[in-house]
């Protein structure tokens, strides 16, 4: 029981909250969990702000540990039975405001146990829109992008998402409320070298990679990094190649230039083509770092492909949120079809 100086009061059956004293120095935990990736690690804990997305991450099953509000009338929104396990804490809307992230700050800010996508209950909604496509992300740095990957994903309604090693935390405030709530819709597995990648997909699965650059312009770039790759080691060797290698070049020259820089060659397409052998699984590189080598290995180990996304010349590659949002829909479009082709054969049989 609280000691005795807590003052607490009752907001309405079974649900009693505590009133902050001034000073109360918990809220400001509450922040330092929210800005340092490793203290969230370290307690597992995260933090969620506002009205939606506790609301989401409630119906899901996340774990709710203390929630903050300003206004008894916030607790009246959200499901009743799960707030009953959890400290609720009033404070002043002005705390709220000085510690929120939040350009309109709603009055509530909730700790909750770190989400373990094994244990959540998805939307059933989400889940009968589930279809054999898969997202890996692939060093995305920016947390509003990776934010709008993962809303981009819940909405084509993909299977699971997996983040590498190289991405952000997608726990971190910016990249919550880039997400508008997907981090519940979804499973999101992340933090996972690429040796832990396979196991994380479907049997039979084809791994593809978006490109947003021009087929063209690639096919030029992967000749003259891989051309250059010996001359790069060793700047004084007199052996390194300087034209590009011929693609059949033997393989003995190629452990002579630098080691682990030979990238599999891709068969490249563009992104409407149809690539969706299921299941599939879609890999988007970031902006700065774009595809990794492993990435490209696994795509070529499952016979998949590098999905080329055409731009006008002279533009810049595309934002990587717009690449997955373009790829991710179109993968969706492909697998429908591919549905109601099917359902229609099973109606018409074609009678040999």
């Amino acid at each position: 029981p609280p000691p005795p100086a807590v003052e607490r009061s009752s907001a309405g059956p079974g649900l009693w909250y505590e009133k902050a004293a001034p000073g109360d120095r918990r809220l400001g935990k509450v922040v330092t969990i929210a800005k340092s990736k490793k203290f969230r690690d370290h307690h597992g804990k995260v933090v969620l702000e506002g009205h939606r997305l506790i609301k989401d991450a409630l119906e899901a099953g996340a774990v709710l540990q203390s929630l903050f509000f300003s206004t008894v009338g916030h607790l009246k929104e959200l499901p009743e039975a799960k707030l009953k396990r959890a400290n609720l804490i009033k404070v002043k809307f002005e705390d709220i405001k000085s510690w929120s992230d939040l350009v309109t700050p709603q009055g509530l800010i909730g700790i909750f146990s770190k989400p373990d996508h094994a244990k959540m209950s998805y939307p059933a909604a989400q889940l009968t829109s589930s279809l054999p496509l898969l997202l890996i992300c692939d060093n995305i740095r920016d947390p509003g992008n990776l934010g709008t990957i993962l809303r981009s994903a819940a909405g084509a309604g993909c299977e699971k998402v997996l983040l590498t090693k190289g991405c952000v935390d997608p726990w971190e405030p910016k990249v919550l409320r880039a997400g508008m709530g997907a981090h519940f819709r979804l499973p999101i597995v992340a933090n996972l070298d690429w040796e832990s990648v396979p196991s994380n997909l479907p049997a039979g699965v084809q791994v593809c990679v978006a490109d947003n650059k021009d087929p063209g312009a690639q096919a030029e770039t992967a000749s003259v990094s891989r051309g250059a790759g010996g001359a790069a080691s060793a700047p004084g060797n007199p052996k390194a190649p300087v034209k590009s290698k011929p693609k059949a070049a033997p393989e003995r020259e190629d452990e002579e230039g630098a080691v682990g820089v030979c990238v599999p060659e891709l068969a490249a397409q563009c992104y409407y083509e149809n690539w969706t052998q299921t299941p599939v699984a879609v890999v988007i590189g970031g902006e700065t770092h774009g595809l990794s080598p492993d990435a490209l290995h696994l795509a070529a180990s499952t016979g998949g492909k590098r999905l080329v996304i055409p731009v006008v010349s002279g533009v810049d590659s595309l934002n990587s949120a717009i690449a997955a949002g373009i790829v991710l829909f179109e993968g969706k479009r492909q697998l429908l079809r591919r549905h109601e082709q099917e359902d229609e054969r099973q109606k018409f049989p074609i009678v040999g």
